[in-house]
């Protein structure tokens, strides 16, 4: 059973979810290694990612587990047997590793929600926008630096541009769209970015706005990816250490939750794209 220095956060997740159905069921890692005939070492390295685990022994474990249904099941064998190398693999020791699987999450999405507070999203974003915010954020990087995560940036946008886009929903505070990240010309050429985008049919772009009573935030930028059963959908928060990536049930169904409400808060789709017009012209 060959093994993996640095799993992804997908690989990861499989073994992660494969851990939580043992859990579910009761059973021990050592009884789940006896059933699949391995150490509790190997048992404990596919429960990890570190090691891979084939489609026969995903469904003998989900049988022996109870799970709950078939298209779990499938969903986990998917996991499992994809050999999927897209073009995040180009950046593999070029940029940090939550990137890449950033990149992945987004590529296996069957739909993207966002909440921006303080930036506008970043499949949102003009080159000159990123290229800005990455210089400021990291004033020690060389410029070949900034280059490779404006590059990543850009060409992640084909979640939501490419032939096979997905639906995607956003709210953005009024505050992101105000902040002028890279001067006036680039400030105006982002907003009209965001209004040719949101005139696509699977893409909805919601406003709240400052002048909104009872509003507390969303406290940060958040994503809520869908998996391809609900279970397996994912959080991406930035945390002080990095990005976060968020798959524990009770976690998962806090930030539905809180996306709803916040959605229910902002601008309708119409009146955001007057709001943008608005502080278009202001510029």
């Amino acid at each position: 059973m060959a093994t993996r220095r640095h799993p992804t956060a997908r690989q990861a997740r499989l073994g992660a979810e494969l851990r939580k159905l043992r859990d579910a069921a009761g059973l021990k890692a050592t009884e789940a290694a006896t059933l699949l005939g391995v150490s509790s070492v190997q048992m404990s390295q596919i429960e990890s990612g570190v090691a891979g685990v084939s489609e026969e022994r995903v469904r003998r474990l989900a049988a022996n587990y109870a799970c709950p249904t078939a298209e779990l099941i499938d969903a986990l064998v998917a996991m499992a047997t994809d050999r999927t190398r897209g073009w995040w693999e180009a950046y593999r020791g070029i940029l940090p590793a939550a990137y890449l699987d950033l990149a992945e999450l987004d590529h296996h999405a069957t739909f993207r929600h966002d909440v921006a507070v303080i930036h506008v999203p970043g499949l949102f974003q003009t080159e000159a926008y990123a290229r800005a915010l990455f210089a400021y954020m990291n004033p020690e990087f060389p410029e070949d630096e900034v280059e490779h995560r404006v590059s990543h940036r850009m060409k992640r946008k084909v979640v939501i541009e490419g032939p096979d886009a997905i639906p995607y929903e956003t709210v953005i505070h009024e505050a992101a769209l105000r902040i002028k990240v890279a001067g006036r010309t680039a400030s105006q050429d982002q907003l009209a970015r965001i209004l040719e985008l949101s005139d696509a049919d699977h893409v909805v772009v919601r406003v709240i706005p400052f002048g909104l009573d009872d509003f507390a935030g969303a406290g940060s930028a958040m994503a809520h990816l869908g998996g391809s059963v609900p279970c397996l959908d994912t959080v991406v928060r930035d945390a002080p250490h990095g990005t976060a990536f968020v798959d524990s049930g009770a976690q998962l169904e806090h930030f539905r939750k809180l996306f709803r409400r916040v959605k229910e808060a902002s601008l309708t789709p119409e009146q955001s794209r007057d709001l943008i017009h608005q502080l278009a012209k202001e510029l």
